[in-house]
């Protein structure tokens, strides 16, 4: 019986990349990763599956439409739809052996069954520091977080305005119309602003019981927007219940310290709700710089609250993420790569049948000494080879023959200007690596 063959597909939403592609994208994870080690954040992998019960114990709202949650005999589980939560169950059950602050990042990949759309995935990576404190924890941990977020996209040169706002002061105001029942309902709708028509928000608003005045005024407060003076300006006119204001006075220290850690494009915004329902305080969002309208690249908050489902110890935290994946798939879009100038190889070896021996043992010699060489070894002409280091844009090709061999010293052309010289296997490595 003739076996069908299977046609190859993959799932919608699940991501893959070609291996110039997955080399730009993990020279991004590279460098991010950099900048957490050199501000002190550790190493931490947490697993993918996660008890249903610890994974859902605070996410509700639209995330619990969107998690992968299935059963394994008798197991309830789920996937991780971020690192934060993993992160508090992780320390809630390590808290006696680590120290505090714990500042840890995670790179990982989540998992959320929505739609899949322009930019958006049922996969994706995630790039995550946060810092957790034990009883309190200044906020200067908030300010570090959003300097932190500046910084990853420095070493990207990418241009990005981070808007910074505080729940605190939305919290405050919906508790002055006694809807603090509803907040997290009014928060949903405030945080589709940018995604729904207005008066669409405002008829959800309605039906959640504002009157037209106060959806009007809330709304109004979440297009606030601008420098810390006149956010401030404007606010403390506003309203003077207790929340609100000490979301006010959040901002401000907040503020105050950005300025000494040299941050560069922080904007007030009061539109800035973050999905989440366990961020309690500051929330900021990483946008490309005047392209709002592109939805964020990075974002992050503090969470005072989110091990109290672990531990009755407190154990407030603030972190970032940068959602990797849509960032890679916006600089696709701009051509950010130039995929032409890119290689796996920093050197192809051109041997003939002769010189097999030599030219592995001068591919190894090449590769201890940080030179990325690859010899051709299928039994093909010099010039099929030769076309081979061109179709792969190789810089370099190392021409190995006899007379190469006796004299110890290996032809290397440079395949983009034509000249060869013979060198050293000393001088290959100074040339090559510049």
């Amino acid at each position: 019986m003739e076996n069908k063959l299977i046609t190859p597909r993959k799932l919608q939403g699940f991501w893959e990349l070609m291996p110039k592609e997955q080399m730009c994208f993990s020279n991004l994870i590279n460098k991010i990763e950099e900048v957490f080690k050199n501000n002190c954040f550790v190493p931490l992998d947490t697993p993918v599956l996660e008890y249903s019960e610890a994974l859902l114990a605070k996410s509700g709202g639209e995330t619990d439409k969107e998690v992968y949650r299935f059963t394994k005999g008798s197991t309830d589980m789920c996937m991780r739809y971020d690192l934060t939560v993993p992160l508090a169950r992780f320390v809630s059950m390590h808290k006696d052996e680590l120290t505090f602050p714990f500042k840890r990042y995670q790179i990982g990949k989540v998992y959320r069954g929505e739609r899949p759309q322009k930019g958006r995935y049922r996969e994706f990576y995630q790039c995550d520091a946060d810092i957790i404190g034990n009883e309190a924890l200044s906020y200067v941990a908030d300010a570090e977080c959003i300097r932190l977020l500046e910084k990853c996209f420095e070493a990207l040169n990418i241009d990005v305005e981070v808007r910074v706002s505080s729940r605190k002061i939305l919290n405050g105001y919906v508790e002055t119309l006694g809807k603090l029942d509803r907040i997290n309902d009014i928060l949903i709708v405030l945080d589709k602003l940018d995604k729904i028509p207005l008066e669409e928000a405002k008829l959800q608003l309605k039906e959640i019981g504002l009157s037209e005045k106060e959806q009007n005024n809330i709304i109004e407060l979440t297009q606030t927007t601008g420098n810390i003076e006149s956010v401030c300006k404007k606010l403390e006119k506003m309203c003077q219940n207790s929340t609100f204001v000490e979301g006010l006075e959040n901002l401000k220290e907040v503020d105050s310290y950005l300025k000494n850690l040299g941050s560069k494009r922080v904007i007030y915004d009061l539109s800035i709700i973050r999905g989440h329902n366990y961020y309690t305080s500051i929330v900021f969002e990483g946008f490309f710089a005047g392209k709002k309208n592109l939805g964020a690249i990075a974002g992050g908050g503090r969470f005072d609250n989110l091990c109290g489902y672990f531990t009755d110890k407190k154990m407030p935290g603030v972190g970032m993420s940068v959602g990797i994946t849509r960032l890679f798939s916006h600089l696709m879009q701009e051509n950010y790569f130039n995929f032409d100038q890119i290689s796996e190889i920093d050197c192809g070896i051109i041997n003939f049948d002769e010189t097999f021996a030599e030219s592995l043992a001068l591919e190894e010699e090449l590769r201890k000494n940080g030179i990325r060489a690859e010899i051709f070894y299928e039994n093909k002409s010099f010039k099929s080879k030769m076309k081979e280091a061109n179709r792969r844009n190789l810089k370099y090709v190392v021409i190995v023959g006899e007379n190469e061999v006796k004299e110890k010293k290996y032809t290397l052309k440079d395949m983009e200007t034509s000249n060869q010289s013979q060198l050293s296997v000393a001088e290959i490595v100074k040339t090559i690596k510049g």
